[in-house]
């Protein structure tokens, strides 16, 4: 099939260490060269006056394999690159880059914007931040699995301004088939769950998602996943988890994570790969890096994306104990309002972590250390940004009460920042070859439309890989951390054909100013974009110019190694 819409493709090499800081093999004179040599094949038969789609002159192009960047001129024509080098055509359309970085449209290893995309289409804050394509699904398509195919068909007709791919998640077919308790799935139920699974891939998802800190995730077995990943194996997809733990016990996550891989003949994706637990900072970052170096030694491709702040974000619900979700989230909610199950919860987030539940407020190191974002409540909603520590002190209550009373309030998940992480770990994190990018953020529309309160990451992730890291810290070259933002994810997805400026790609571009780009949004104020991201296209065609939205929507849906298959 040569449709776009088929592009993760199981052929594309594994092995990219190439990519990542190999700087001298050939050096940019011979890429260069390279370059033209594959434009002057290309371009045999055609007329040498006929103007080229678009022609970004003068900038220096940071191709994506890691090697040093050049200058040169960039020639697109029918969505993809056709020259680079000093490229003598004319162009229908020119930008002028001369000053600014050129680099591979970025992608977003862990998006959630399933339903956004849907709905609007637009890419707001993600194109904002330079992303020119989007993989979501930690929590699954917005859709069950038998729509799927209508859900991608959907949005290849609705136009989208990034391209976009999906996972279906575990927790989908759990619930179509078991719902949400704790009680042990029959082998029938398992099969019927797999199906699912197997009709989500033919449909085109890339492989199948968990949230293993999350019920009813939570609740499955290692042997479960297994037999769920199964279909994902034979389509040659991968397998994605938010992992059952990130903190005390991450080196068990990876090897659960890494021998359902094996055992279900999967790549496996590790989302927000991190060490969120203060003890172990310093420590635990290193082993897990090196038991995914040696699982990727043995052949089967482990890799995982990260963003580069020390707190997480995810649901304020995720203070209270697994158990309690064992027979769905209203009856925990009830129980919830039990002065005497509070008292045994608070003794349980004192005693620490547990192996079926991940203490983030332990974690964290106290309620101090977790701040309010969206409380999805009118009575507290004057507490966003606030230490649950001060709020508990302005209503004169208990933290644990304070924030558990948030919980029975919000009218869909609260949302909180649990500050877990150190820097020096991220900085040993983004060193690692195989990292790739992921903001764990969905699509957001800036000042005057969010209202929310969101991690900072919605609106500054990759452009603060480069502003902090490179420009400021120096803890990667801009090279490198252009890679890991384009070719490093595009290999290690299979997507063919993206993640480097070369002819016969799909033309996705990224362009900046190296010297102003600059994550704005912080903790503080976090509904500020970037700055420094000059034009942004996809496909060849533009979806900012100038530091201006366009309307095009040139976005495509990516499907997975199933929707070939099928």
């Amino acid at each position: 099939m040569t449709k776009e819409n088929e592009t993760r493709d199981p052929a594309v090499p594994l092995d990219r260490r190439a990519l990542l800081g190999l700087l001298g093999a050939g050096g940019a004179g011979a890429l260069l060269a390279s370059h033209a040599a594959l434009a002057a094949d290309g371009a045999e038969g055609a007329a040498a006056t006929e103007p080229y789609d678009l022609v970004i002159r003068g900038g220096r192009v940071v191709d994506g394999s890691g090697a040093p960047g050049f200058e040169a001129d960039v020639a697109i024509s029918g969505g993809r690159f056709v020259e680079v080098g000093a490229v003598g055509r004319r162009g229908k359309q020119e930008i002028d880059a001369r000053g600014l970085v050129v680099s591979p449209g970025w992608i977003d290893t862990m998006d959630q914007s399933g339903r956004a995309v849907r709905n609007r289409g637009s890419g707001g804050s993600k194109v904002r931040m330079g992303l020119t394509t989007l993989i979501a699904g930690e929590m699954g398509t917005p859709v069950p699995a038998d729509q799927v195919s209508a859900y991608l068909a959907d949005l290849d007709a609705n136009g989208m301004a990034v391209n976009f791919g999906t996972y279906y998640s575990a927790s989908q077919a759990r619930r179509a088939v078991a719902g949400s308790s704790a009680a042990r799935p029959s082998k029938a139920q398992i099969a019927e769950m797999a199906d699912l699974v197997d009709e989500a891939m033919r449909a085109g998802a890339l492989g199948m998602s968990t949230a293993l800190i999350y019920p009813p995730a939570s609740f499955m077995t290692t042997e479960e996943l297994i037999e769920l990943a199964r279909p994902v194996g034979r389509y040659k997809g991968t397998y994605a988890t938010h992992m059952r733990d990130e903190g005390e016990f991450v080196l068990d996550a990876i090897d659960e994570a890494i021998g359902i891989g094996q055992a279900a003949g999967t790549d496996v994706h590790i989302y927000h790969l991190k060490a969120a637990f203060a003890p172990g900072w310093g420590k635990l970052i290193g082993e897990m890096g090196r038991k995914i170096d040696r699982a990727r030694a043995g052949g089967l491709n482990v890799f995982a994306d990260m963003y580069p702040y020390e707190a997480a974000g995810t649901g304020l619900r995720t203070t209270v104990p697994n158990w309690m979700f064992k027979d769905g989230m209203a009856h925990a909610k009830e129980q919830l309002r039990d002065p005497a199950i509070r008292t045994r919860l608070k003794a349980e987030v004192a005693k620490g972590n547990q192996k079926d539940w991940t203490n983030f407020v332990y974690n964290a190191g106290g309620w101090d250390r977790v701040v309010l974002g969206v409380p999805f409540s009118e009575e507290y909603d004057r507490f966003r940004g606030m230490k649950i520590t001060d709020i508990a002190a302005a209503l004169g209550k208990d933290p644990a009460d304070a924030a558990w009373d948030i919980v029975l309030a919000e009218k869909q998940r609260a949302s909180a920042f649990y500050f877990m992480m150190s820097e020096k770990d991220i900085e040993t994190a983004l060193k690692f070859p195989w990292i790739g990018i992921g903001s764990d953020a969905g699509v957001r529309y800036g000042p005057g439309s969010d209202k929310g309160y969101p991690h900072p990451r919605s609106y500054g992730c990759f452009p603060r890989i480069i502003a902090e890291y490179v420009r400021r810290r120096k803890v990667l070259t801009l090279e490198q951390a252009i890679a890991k933002m384009t070719s490093v994810p595009a290999a290690n997805l299979r997507l063919a054909g993206r993640g480097l400026i070369k002819p016969g790609n799909w033309a996705d571009v990224t362009i900046f100013d190296y010297a102003r780009i600059d994550d704005v949004a912080t903790f503080e104020n976090p509904i500020q974009l970037p700055v420094g991201i000059e034009h942004v296209i996809v496909n060849g065609t533009p979806t900012m110019l100038a530091r201006k939205r366009t309307p095009a929507r040139p976005g495509k849906v990516l499907r997975g190694p199933g929707a070939r298959a099928a």
